[in-house]
This record gives structure tokens, sequence and C-alpha cells, in this order.
């Protein structure tokens, strides 16, 4: 079974094992060892209204929380309270699959070192090397992966070495459409891994390019099940779009956002990334009732336990699956 991030999932039976439940449209004869051992590459695809949600929780000393119950916790669905939880699990140390992706517009040139930097210190003395995996990928208009996944420290190095300006390109920026595609083509779904996802961005937030919208970019992220980090090099400003757009993003993904860091704070920011995607839950549900409606559906989880935090996703775009 494969349980989509989002809603509409999938079961996944292979047709041989619907023609063992019902023998009767077995004409041939066969044996149930024979039609397995020659059964036909079919599969059926039968939807199942769940959703998957991946939070952290930790106690009020920022220590994860790693024995949490159901009963522990109660979940809300668009105002309404939610009751028909059907997994729970705790997943502790957790390898890294992780994207550094570089804004590499005009208005970002000026940051290019201090973020290479960064991406430096986490590859250096975060990266467990055999064990995590990571590719950096700068974008304007268009991505360009400067250095696909790998576990080696010195290939992110290089790879954010080779990090530059475009010329040969308009100077736009897709920032929604980067995300959409690299979600949607890093991270597969149903592998079979249990993985701390997150991008890292490096940006200022401005989008003049995308041709899918924030919402669209937001899903995608959900249901690849990755979390957006975002560091932004100016600080904190009410009246700055772009910055509005991070919040969004890093919001309803599970993440963070990073203001202007500076000396000590970057490191502390760092490990707080790591904190959070060595340590997660799993919960899936059955939302009552669902619709698949296309809007925003707003998703709270709290927990009784005294000083417990609670990070996840804000929500889920609910759109029908096609």
């Amino acid at each position: 079974m494969s349980i989509c991030g989002q809603c509409n999932g999938w079961i996944w039976l292979p047709l041989w094992a619907l023609l063992l439940s019902f023998p009767s449209l077995n004409g041939s004869g066969q044996s149930s060892k024979a039609l397995t051992e020659n059964r036909p590459d079919y599969t059926l695809h039968v939807p199942v209204n769940e959703i998957s949600l991946t939070f952290h929780a930790f106690d009020d000393k920022g220590a994860p929380l790693t024995h949490l119950t159901v009963p522990d916790l109660t979940l809300w669905d668009s105002g309404k309270r939610q009751n028909r939880i059907v997994m729970l699990r705790s997943y502790e140390n957790l390898p890294i699959r992780a994207g550094f992706l570089f804004d590499t517009s005009a208005s970002m040139s000026g940051y290019l070192n201090i973020n290479r930097s960064i991406l430096l210190m986490y590859a250096s003395r975060l990266l467990r090397k055999g064990v995590d995996r990571a590719f950096v990928m700068q974008f304007e208009e268009e991505p360009l992966m400067r250095q696909n996944w790998t576990n080696n420290a010195a290939n992110i190095a290089a790879g954010a070495a080779a990090i530059a300006r475009r010329t040969d390109r308009l100077p736009l920026t897709a920032l929604f459409d980067t995300l959409y595609t690299t979600c949607r083509d890093q991270w597969v779904r149903g592998d079979g891994d249990v993985t701390g996802n997150f991008i890292l961005l490096f940006t200022d937030g401005e989008d003049d390019a995308s041709h899918v919208y924030l919402s669209e970019a937001v899903d995608m992220c959900q249901r690849a099940r990755t979390a957006i980090y975002a560091i932004t090099n100016m600080p904190k400003s009410p009246f700055s779009d772009g910055q509005k757009t991070l919040e969004t993003l890093a919001h309803e993904s599970g993440g963070r956002v990073f203001f202007h860091p500076r000396g000590a704070k970057i490191w502390q920011d760092l490990q707080m990334i790591e904190a959070e995607q060595r340590n997660e839950y799993r919960l899936v549900y059955k939302p009552s009732p669902f619709r698949a409606d296309g809007d925003f559906h707003r998703i709270r989880l709290e927990c009784s336990v005294k000083g417990a935090r609670i990070m996840t996703r804000s929500g889920y775009y609910a759109f029908a699956r096609r």
C-alpha cells in the first residue's frame, strides 16, 4: 500500500491477486501456485481518501519527543475534530535527503558568497557520509542542477563553487516552478525509504516567471513530504511581499524562514533544521467528511503532554487526483 501525502492515495493491487480472490474468474484451471508464477504485470488502482501527515514533536527544552501515542494527540481538519487516525509511527535518527536551491537572479547576486558558506558549513559539519544525500541546484527562469544526489561533502562543495549567474537567460525568476518540479522529480513517491526530506532555499522570495501557482508548489512539496527552509539575507520586513511568500511556503510545508543570518546564528539555525529532520512522526488519518474540492484544508495538531511543542504543515490542498 502506498499512501499519498495528500488526499486520494492509491492501493496497488496486482491483477493476479484479484484473480486468486475470485477462483471462478480463473477458467484455465491453473493452480494458485502456477498462476502466481505466471502473473501478468498489471495493477488495479483503487483510490482511498487518506491524509498522510509528517510532524515533529519537542519538549520544553527542545529535545525530541519520541514516544507519543494516539491518545496524546488531538487533530482538527478544517475546524472539525478527527477521530479516524489509522496509523501513527515514530522515526528516530533518520537519514537526510536535502536539496540546496540557490536563487541566482540579479537581486541575489550580492549574497552568493555568504550563502555558499552556509551550504559548506552544513555539508562539512552535519552531512553524514554514507547515510545522507544531497544535491545542489541553482535557478532563475529555469533550474540548473550543479551537483546531483551525492553523499560526499567535497562533491557538494564543488557544486556550490559552480553556481554562477547565467547571462544567456532572461532576467526572470521562476521560484514556484522550480519548487514544483524539484519536489516532483527529486523525491520519488512510494520508494519505501523513510527519510528527513527538506529544501534549503536561498532566495528573496520574488517570483515573476512561474506558470504554476503558489498553492500548486505547496501541494507538490506536501505530497513529496518535503519541508521548505528558506534563508533570506535581508532583515525581516512587514512590507516585503517576497518574505510573505517565503513564510507561506515554510509554514504550509512544515519548515521555517531564517532572516538575515549572521555569525553564530547561522550554526544555530542549521542545528535546528538537523534536529527537526532527524526525528519525525508519520500520522495517517481519514478525514471526516472528505471533499476533493480543491480548497485549502487547515490542519491543527495538538499534544496533551505538558510542555510539548508540535511542528507540522498547516494544511493541504484537496485537489482531485487525475
